[in-house]
Order: C-alpha cells, then structure tokens, then sequence
C-alpha cells in the first residue's frame, strides 16, 4: 500500500468489543456511501487487517492505508499504565499520527480514560485550558443538542464547565447550525441555589461572561429531550451516566415496543401497516446514528467512539471525525476562552 500522506483520519482498528472486522466493514461502507470522505489508515496489527481487506476488497483501494501497531490498550488497561507501557498500541499510534500530522483525526473506541489521557499528553490542550471535554450529539424534540462533558473529566471546577459552554456553543454553531445556541447548566431544580457548590459557582460564572454564551440559566433532566436548551453542560461523571442512560432506554423501549407489536396477530397487522413510522423513530434514537463523540479542547482532532461500536456506530464515527476537521473551531474557543478566564478571575464585587 502507499504512503500515509497527510490529511486522513487514523482509525483504531484494535479497540474495540467486536474486533478489527466490524471496523473493516465499517471502513468499507463509509467509503462506498460517502464520496467526499478523507482518506482513512487503518491502524492496527498488519497480520490481522491484512486477510480482513481482502476479504472486503479494500486490498488496493486508493483512500485506504495502513499503519502498522502490535499492541492493543484493552478496557482493563490502567489509562496511564497503558501509555507508559504500550507505546506501540493503535490507540497511541493513531494520535501520533495526528501529532506528526500525517493525519488530521484519530478515531478509537477504546478505553476512554487512556484516550483522554493520551490526547492531552500528546495533543496538549488549547492555550487557556487545562481539561478537554466529549461532547455528543443527543436527539431532542425537534431536533439535537450537544451534551458537553459525557466523561472526560468526571472531577470539575466551575471554570472548566465555564470552559465547556464555550466549547459546547462553538460546536453546536458549526454542527447544529444555531447562530446562538441556548446553554443550560444541568442541574436539580431550576430555582436560584439549587444544587451543589460545583453548580452554584459555575451558575453565577456563567452569569458573569455575559455574552461569550448565551446562557439561559438551569436545567433539569425533564427538560434535556425538549426545546428547551442547544448545549447541556455538566461535569463528566453526571454526563456520562446521562448519555448512557439515554442509550439504555432507547434500546430498552426499541425492544419493548417490538415485543409489543408481535405479541398477537393484530398488533402485528397494525405495525406492518405503521413499518415506516417506525422504521424513522428508530432510525431518529438510535444511538449508532450519532456513532461518536468529539474530544474537543485539544490542539487536534479525537473522536472517541463507543466501546461497543458495531459496523454502522463505526460508519457514523468515521463520520462525524470527518465533519469535524472540516471547520476549524480552535482560534474561536481560544479567544473566547481567554475573554472568559479575564472575567471570572476578577474578584466578585
């Protein structure tokens, strides 16, 4: 195969639950549906990948390529262990390529503690920040929202949800397409002074940066699934329970709702004849459609897919790593972010 030029998006082959196949397959259907797609590497073990392309006769295509790694950081790995000692794994591979820059983004489904990590070793973080956030796209009524942070950093202070609101209106102005996207701080109450000294702060933070975001006050959990807000901001370890309850309840009523409509004849008749219907509220919750979320606040690109990723989660990743590189946000963030760290420094009069 040729040589890794630059521009392409490094995909972690090794990572994932389902093995290097379904990121193969996967590989193959992003290349056949979307034409304008940047070149992918493959990385991984040669010896496993090898067979695999044949088989799907991506031997000889012109926008794939390999890179070869012998190692694999699993889900067991101590995130900082695993970088010491896997220097050689996909994972650390595929941002490498990104650091050196023959490749714009990394994508892996692997261990999210080791990514995180090794983006913020390698990458580094924007000037102004010190914590780099994951930030998915979660259906809505009426259209999405961004959740910013789903598990990156499960340990925040309020200058770093501060940070994500910015992070999180620039993402949603350029993946959404909202001019001025509502930011709601995710909470337990709406009232003044509800929750914890984490939300307090930030709350009042966020009241202070003024127009950076447009920050429309708390949320609460009722409220995320309707028009109420563009970004949720949160810390990781609350955003990582929410996204994950989210795609739990959606396969939970996808396979109740199924169950259901075979339990008679009847019911059966009656889904034949709403099929479509259903086809599209399956299509518009199904977490696999969204593939996989941005580590954004690095100086680089990382998407870190889920650990479960099957073909199609693995297709829409590839993705949305695509969608990313096309805009620049990071001069954006930084200056946004430099305005905001001036402002919440100064002394509260």
């Amino acid at each position: 195969m040729a040589e890794t030029p630059a521009g392409r998006i490094a995909v972690d082959a090794m990572g994932g639950d389902l093995g290097p196949a379904e990121v193969v397959e996967a590989a193959r259907l992003a290349l056949a549906e979307y034409p304008g797609l940047s070149p992918l590497i493959l990385v991984g073990d040669e010896a496993v990948l090898r067979p695999l392309l044949a088989r799907t006769g991506l031997t000889s295509h012109p926008s794939l390529t390999l890179c070869h790694a012998s190692e694999v950081i699993t889900m067991d790995d101590k995130p900082l262990q695993a970088i010491r000692r896997k220097k050689d794994s996909s994972m650390m591979r595929a941002i490498e390529l990104v650091k050196n820059g023959e490749a714009i983004a990394a994508v892996s489904c692997g261990n999210t503690g080791s990514l995180v990590a090794a983006g913020i070793l390698k990458l580094r973080t924007l000037d102004g920040l010190d914590r780099a956030a994951l930030a998915p796209i979660v259906p809505r009524s009426d259209g999405h929202f961004v959740l910013i942070d789903a598990g990156a950093n499960p340990e925040a202070r309020p200058e770093h949800l501060v940070h994500n609101a910015i992070i999180g209106s620039h993402y949603a102005r350029i993946e959404l397409g909202c001019a001025e996207p509502r930011v709601g701080l995710l909470t337990i109450g709406t009232e003044e002074g509800k929750g914890n000294a984490l939300i307090t702060e930030t709350h009042e933070a966020l009241k202070r940066i003024g127009s950076l975001v447009n920050y429309v006050g708390p949320v609460e959990g009722f409220q995320l699934f309707f028009d109420h807000v563009d970004v949720v901001v949160c810390d990781g370890f609350v955003g990582n329970i929410c996204v994950k309850s989210w795609e739990s309840l959606s396969k939970f009523f996808s396979g109740e709702l199924r169950g259901q409509l075979r339990s008679n004849p009847l019911r059966a008749t009656g889904a034949f004849l709403a099929q479509g219907a259903f086809n599209a509220l399956r299509r518009r919750i199904n977490p696999e459609r969204y593939g996989g979320a941005p580590l954004l606040g690095l100086k680089g690109n990382i998407i870190k897919a889920h650990g479960s990723s099957n073909r199609q989660a693995w297709k829409n990743a590839i993705r949305v790593a695509d969608e990313t590189i096309q805009s620049d946000l990071n001069h954006r963030i930084e200056m946004d972010v430099a305005l905001a760290n001036e402002i919440i420094r100064q002394p509260v009069a």
